[in-house]
Formats: C-alpha cells, structure tokens, sequence
C-alpha cells in the first residue's frame, strides 16, 4: 500500500426515532452509547478502526443532538491518538444518504478508501484483512458477510456470490422466501465511486419523477409521497441494483456476528466481545479468587472506580461499570450493570441488566431465563429503580424510578 494512500472510516449511528426497541435503556444515553462489554456500543467498531492502515478520520454520522456526543467524541479521539468527529444529520437520509449528504468532509483528506460500517453491529470487524480483499478484488465496493442458518437469514438481507471470484450476484433485504445463507453483516468498504453511484440514483429519480410530471400530476404527488427525494437506502438502491455487474464483492467472516437490537442481545453481544478480550485487551478482565478480590469465573469486566466485596462473586460473562458497589456475598452472573448502582449484601443477579443509579436490597433476587431473542428472556431495570429487600423480580421489564416492594413475574412494569 503507498503512504501517499489514505483511508477513512464513517459509523452510523442512527437517531433518537431508532432503537425504540431499545427502552427502557435508550431514554436517558444514546443507544450508541450504551455500554457492552464495559464500553460504549460504538467504542466497539472505533477501535476496531484503528488497526486500520493510513486511517486518516473516523467520522460519526447520525442525527442525535452533537451534545450528546460531544464529551465522547473528545475522549476517544484523546484515548486513540485518532480524530474522531461527530456530523448531525438535518433529518434522516438513508444511510447511503447520509454518507452522500457528507461527501465533501469525507473526502477532505482525499481518501482512496471509505470504510462504512453500522454502530450496532457486533463483530470482531476484519477490517485490514477486508481491506486487503477488497484490493485483490478491484472492485467499487466490498461487503462483510456471514453464514447463518436458514431459519434466521430471512431477517436480514440475503446474498448470493460467486462461489470463486466472491463477486455478489443479488442481493435481496428481508426476502420473503429463502434466497441464501449468506447475509449482509452491514460493514463496507468502497472507493470513492460510490459517491457517483449514489448520485445516479438520485438522478435517475428525478428523471422518473419527470417523466410522469408530463404524463400524470396525480402521479408525480403520490411518486413524492412514498420517496423522499433525498432518503437513499445502500440495500434496495445502491447493492440490489449493482449486484451482478461486476461493482461489488463479499468478503466472508468465520467469526461470531450479530445485531444489538433489543436489550436482550445487548446482553449475548456483551458476552462475545468480553470472550474477544481474552485475545485483544486481557488487560480488560478481571480476575480474583475470593482472598484479596472477588472470585471471578470466566469473562469479567469490572470498571476501576467500582468497590466489589471480596466474598462477592462474579461471572461469568458479567460487565460492572462507574461507581458501582457490590456487598458481601453477593452473586452475578450474565448482567451488566450500569453506573452508580448498589447491589447489597447476598443479593443475586443474573440474566439482567440493571440500570443506572438503581439499588437491590439485601437477599433480592433479579432473574431471567437467559433467552437473548425472547421478549423478556432477560430481566431490565430501567434508571434508578430500587428493590426492596427479600424482593424476587423474574423475567420482567421495569420502567424508571419504579420501587419493587412485591415479587413480580413476567410483567412490564409501567
């Protein structure tokens, strides 16, 4: 690769009108930035950027209000020794809408590569082997897939490529009927063409749009109504249009992958990114065998500023941010727990993310069956909700400043 080449990186983040199936915990921080694995969602694919070659920028393109980013954005850009730089949105575009509604900062450093990738995904993100691909292949632009079974490709947008020069085919978003195995992980790599293969698209629409101005007003007022001129998707307008002309191609991972939808697989993704830790930041994990710290079984992240009991034990697969204190014999294992919260002595947790500022008196119980795809496979207690002591709470969703003074099963608590 020349040193003359460089590269840069665009997340998207989305808005405060996405994730809705993210509360109770999308009401007070970003979905973004709510914390797996200990750090925020999006920290996962910025560090994954900076083993990037010739990364030039990461930029953040969504539309949430800049101060809410802001401090974030300081700090990570700080922590990587990178510039990372927040861009609003005006109004959703698409995501490759937002990129095009960009493209001049984008290209600011001249870029011969732009990386685009999706803040919710969850993955160990291939980016330098992907990019390497990416090269051999020549073309427009490179896909990360992965292979799932066929009961659950239909959620995701199906592909078919060639089995030798990996070019993709066709590609169809939430087909109604199996298509393939091979779905879409949402993380991309193009050359600056893209930007004219965006443009064409808003060409073409206006084309058609003046076409029927001559044959139809009545058309042309319902042709606007079901498209915002200015909305491009990169699935149905940009990759189902270009597959088969030799533009695209797929590079496939073997890892793990999945998507942060809902709380639940906040939970499971917290559980493959800790595992990851073990190769990439073992520095990140905890350990402790019940002398000095808490005994820790299997991944553990437990934040510096927060005060664990050494009869306390935790694991696996559990992530204890800011200010947290945990009391003698207390037992987690399969939550995370969020800033500020008091878990006192004997109390168990599993299955659960506990939220922000909340407290669990002495002897409760918080539970789940641990089902990341069921509606309340786990248990979440929004901010800054108390359970009273003995109090059992079993695979339930509770809103905000609730207090818990009753058993309660399988509720959402409004």
């Amino acid at each position: 690769m020349e040193n003359s080449e460089k590269v840069v990186a665009v997340i998207m983040v989305g808005g405060p009108t996405k994730g809705t199936r993210f509360r109770p915990l999308s009401f007070n921080t970003p979905k973004p930035l709510f914390p797996v694995a200990g750090q925020p969602m999006v920290h996962h694919p910025i560090s994954a950027c900076k083993r990037i070659p010739n990364l030039a920028q990461i930029y953040l393109i969504g539309f949430y209000e800049e101060r809410e980013f802001a401090l974030y954005v300081s700090s990570i850009s700080n922590e990587l020794k990178l510039p990372v730089r927040y861009l609003k949105e005006d109004k959703p575009h698409g995501s490759a809408g937002g990129l095009y509604y960009y493209r001049d900062i984008i290209m600011e450093d001249s870029p011969s590569h732009i990386f685009l990738l999706n803040c919710d995904v969850c993955c160990s993100f291939p980016l330098p082997s992907m990019l390497d691909a990416h090269k051999r292949y020549g073309g427009m632009g490179t896909m990360l897939v992965i292979k799932v079974s066929a009961e659950s490709a239909s959620q995701f947008g199906e592909l078919v490529a060639d089995p030798t020069t990996n070019e993709l085919l066709h590609y169809t978003e939430k087909p109604e009927t199996f298509v393939s195995d091979l779905i879409n992980c949402g993380v991309y790599i193009f050359t600056p063409d893209i930007f004219t293969a965006i443009h064409d698209v808003y060409t073409n629409r206006e084309g058609r749009a003046n076409l029927r101005r001559y044959s139809s007003f009545e058309a042309l007022q319902s042709a606007t109504r079901t498209i915002h001129v200015d909305f491009v998707r990169l699935d149905q307008d940009i990759l189902s249009p270009l597959a088969g002309k030799k533009q695209l191609y797929t590079y496939e991972t073997m890892d793990f992958w999945e998507q942060i939808k809902t709380p639940g697989m906040s939970l499971k993704c917290s559980e493959l990114y800790l595992a990851q830790f073990r190769h990439t930041s073992p520095y990140l994990l905890a350990s402790g065998d019940g002398k000095k710290n808490a005994t820790i079984v299997g991944d553990v992240y437990i934040h510096p500023s927060a005060k664990v009991h050494p009869s306390a034990k935790i694991g696996p697969n559990v992530s204890i941010s800011a200010n947290v204190r945990v009391g003698a014999g207390v037992r987690l294992s399969g939550c995370i727990i969020l800033d500020d919260v008091e878990i006192m002595e004997n109390a168990v947790v599993k299955n659960s993310i506990v939220g922000w500022k909340s407290s669990l008196g002495r002897w409760s119980l918080v539970q789940a069956e641990g089902d990341y795809n069921a509606r309340l496979g786990t248990t979440i207690l929004g901010e800054a909700v108390t359970v009273e002591d003995e109090v059992v709470v079993t695979s339930c969703i509770v809103l905000p400043n609730k207090t818990l003074n009753v058993g309660v099963q399988e509720e959402i608590i409004l």
